[in-house]
C-alpha cells in the first residue's frame, strides 16, 4: 500500500491530509531533533516537564522516536482543518471581551463530547483498524498531542507542510489551522515525497513583529516560557508580572502569530461537524467568565482543552485580562477575589485592581 492509498483512507476517516514519514535510525535523527535538545537546554520549555523527560541513559524521549519506541519504523501523520468562519483575535473587539484560542472553541456541545483530542483519536483508531485489516497485524500506537515525538517535524517529512517562522506547520492551501494526529507503526511503509515542501515564509516577519511578549526570539525559534499560550495554559502559579500587560485579553491560549500570517488569509473554513464552533466561546464576555464556579466551569468546558487550566488558573487569566481592559467596572469583582482564599487568584486580582486604579478614567460610552 503506497502513500496515496493511505492518504485516501485517511480522508475517508475524516482527515484533510495525510502522509508518511520514516523513523530515522537511532543516532541518525532529523536535524530538528538536535534543535529540540538545544531548545530544552536553553530553558525554553519553561515548566513543561513532560517535554524534558529522559530515559535511563539520559536520552531525551522526544529527541528520537526510537528511544521510547524501539520498534517504530514509520509514522502516518494525519491533519484535520479546524479553521472557523469567525473573527480573529487581531480584529477589533470590545474591551469587555476575552479571547479563547480558536482550537478550543469546540467542546461539550449538544450533550456529545467533541474535544478534538477525542475526535481525532477515534479517527486514527478507525484508520489503524482499516490498515490492520488490509496489511495484516502490525505493532502500532495512536497519539494526539500525547506521543513522545514532535509531531510537526514528522508532518514536515511526511510532506504535509513546512514549519513556519512562528514554529507552526504551514500548508499553502490550508494555512496553519491544523490539528495533527499520528499512527506510529512497525511497518517500513513507502514514505515521503522526494522533495520536501518548500519553505514559503520568504522575508515575511509578521508573526515575529506581532508577538506581544517577544516569544518568537528568532525566525523558527520560540521561547515557550514567554508565549502567551504557555503562560495562560501550562504555567502554574503566578504569571511573571512584566509579562501580564502583554497578555491583553487572552484567557486561554493565543492565536496572534497565526492570525497575522498571510497564508491564513485564504485558508478554507472547515466543514467538520465534529469540530463545530461553539459561538458562545468566541469573544466571550469577561464578566460572564468571572462568574463561573466549579460546576459552571465543568458544564461549559467538560471535554474541552480549557479544562487543562483548571478553574483557578482560568480565573487567574480572567483577572489579568480585566486588569488590561482599562474598565473600572471590574473593580468590585477583582476586590472580591483579592481577599479570597486562592492565593494565586488573589495576587493576580490585586495586581489587576491596582492597574485599573492607576489607569485613565473609562472612556465615555
Amino acid at each position: 500500500m503506497d502513500q496515496k492509498q493511505i492518504a485516501a483512507l485517511a480522508r475517508d476517516a475524516g482527515f484533510s491530509q495525510a502522509g508518511i514519514a520514516p523513523v530515522p535510525p537511532l543516532g541518525e535523527d532529523y536535524p530538528e531533533s538536535n534543535h529540540f535538545e538545544d531548545w530544552i537546554a536553553r530553558g525554553h520549555a519553561g515548566e513543561m516537564e513532560y517535554l524534558k523527560r529522559r530515559d535511563q541513559d539520559g536520552n531525551l524521549l522526544r529527541s528520537s522516536l526510537r528511544v521510547p519506541i524501539p520498534w517504530a519504523r514509520s509514522v502516518i501523520v494525519c491533519a484535520a482543518n479546524y479553521n472557523a468562519d469567525a473573527p480573529k483575535s487581531t480584529d477589533h473587539a470590545s474591551p469587555e471581551s476575552a479571547w479563547i484560542a480558536r482550537y478550543a472553541w469546540t467542546g461539550y456541545g449538544s450533550g456529545k463530547p467533541s474535544d478534538y483530542h477525542d475526535v481525532l483519536l477515534a479517527r486514527l483508531k478507525n484508520l489503524d483498524h482499516t490498515l490492520q485489516q488490509r496489511l495484516g497485524p502490525f505493532q502500532s500506537r495512536c497519539y494526539v498531542d500525547t506521543g513522545p515525538l514532535v509531531e510537526r517535524v514528522y508532518a514536515r517529512y511526511a510532506g504535509i507542510g513546512w514549519i513556519g517562522k512562528n514554529t507552526c506547520l504551514l500548508d499553502q492551501k490550508l494555512g496553519s489551522w491544523l490539528f495533527l494526529g499520528v499512527i506510529i507503526t512497525a511497518l517500513d511503509l513507502p514514505a515521503v515525497p522526494v522533495k520536501l515542501p518548500e519553505d514559503r515564509c520568504g522575508s515575511c516577519t509578521r508573526c515575529l513583529d506581532a508577538c506581544p511578549t517577544g516569544a518568537l526570539v528568532a525566525p523558527y525559534h520560540m521561547d515557550a516560557s514567554l508565549c502567551i499560550a504557555y503562560l495562560t495554559i501550562e504555567k502554574r502559579g503566578s504569571i511573571p508580572e512584566p509579562l501580564r500587560p502583554q497578555i491583553g485579553r487572552q484567557v486561554f491560549g493565543c492565536d496572534i502569530c497565526q492570525d497575522v500570517c498571510p497564508w491564513n488569509r485564504r485558508a478554507p473554513v472547515s466543514g467538520d461537524t465534529e469540530l463545530a464552533v461553539r459561538r458562545e466561546l468566541v469573544n466571550p464576555a469577561l464578566a460572564w467568565l468571572a462568574e463561573l464556579d466549579a460546576e459552571g466551569f465543568r458544564t461549559w468546558f467538560r471535554q474541552s482543552p480549557v479544562q487543562r487550566t483548571k478553574l483557578s488558573g482560568f480565573l487567574r487569566n480572567v483577572a489579568i485580562a480585566m486588569g488590561n481592559s482599562g474598565l473600572k467596572a471590574y473593580l468590585p469583582k477583582l476586590q472580591e477575589w483579592a481577599v479570597g482564599p486562592d492565593p494565586v487568584l488573589a495576587e493576580a486580582a490585586q495586581w489587576a485592581a491596582a492597574r485599573l486604579l492607576a489607569a485613565e478614567p473609562d472612556p465615555a460610552p
